[in-house]
């Protein structure tokens, strides 16, 4: 009988994920509804499928949901410290699209931007810095006060840099909820095919 339940629980633990079982590393995304999975179900959200891509590539990683919708880069950073635990390898920092949408003075995302990707570097914690794109309807002076602030961060950190975060789903009908923001779960599969080389790196850079 004891055989029999040993082999018996060995077979359920092959078929979980990676990630329910002791993963080598912890990945947490750091952001705001667009990576939170806003108005969509269990599984279809952007760390669930990016979790989902990367136990098929056979990375041994966790990867945590600390996206809170309407999140701004100050929000983000007041809660940096509980959100981001001890533990934590690695980080995707994802932020800003509130800021834009609502007019927020550029030097003070920048300001909040770097701050986070600051003390997570100084922690180690691997940084993977998310880009976002101003509304044009903003006008030229305010994007390109905001366009350039994720990438002069990650560079002043020597953190990785993906230029924009919503890259290949944005403005297409079809991979977004009617609300023309946000991704649905195709724009979110999109959206993650696009950026797991780049997570790959940074996973890599967290093991080294």
């Amino acid at each position: 009988m004891n055989r029999f339940i040993a082999c018996l629980t060995i077979i359920i633990l092959s078929f979980l994920p990676m990630a329910a079982q002791s993963a080598d590393l912890k990945l947490v995304v750091l952001g705001d509804s667009l990576s939170a999975g806003y108005q969509l179900s269990a599984g279809e959200g952007f760390t669930d499928q990016l979790q989902k891509a990367l136990d098929a590539k056979g990375q041994s990683v966790e990867v945590v949901n600390a996206g809170v919708s309407g999140d701004t880069s100050s929000g983000g950073l007041s809660r940096l410290d509980w959100s981001v635990g001890p533990d934590t390898s690695a980080v995707i920092v994802e932020l800003g699209a509130n800021d834009a949408l609502r007019g927020i003075s550029p030097e003070l995302t920048r300001k909040n931007i770097d701050e986070i990707v600051r003390r997570l570097t100084k922690r180690g914690v691997a940084v993977l810095v998310a880009g976002m794109l101003a509304p044009r309807n903003l006008g030229p002076e305010y994007a390109e006060a905001f366009d350039p602030i994720y990438s002069d961060v990650a560079k002043a950190h020597d953190a990785l840099f993906y230029p924009f975060f919503l890259e290949g789903a944005a403005l297409n009908p079809d991979l977004n909820l009617s609300d023309g923001m946000h991704p649905n779960a195709k724009g979110v599969e999109v959206i993650v095919e696009n950026i797991l080389p780049k997570v790959e790196e940074l996973l890599a850079k967290a093991r080294s």
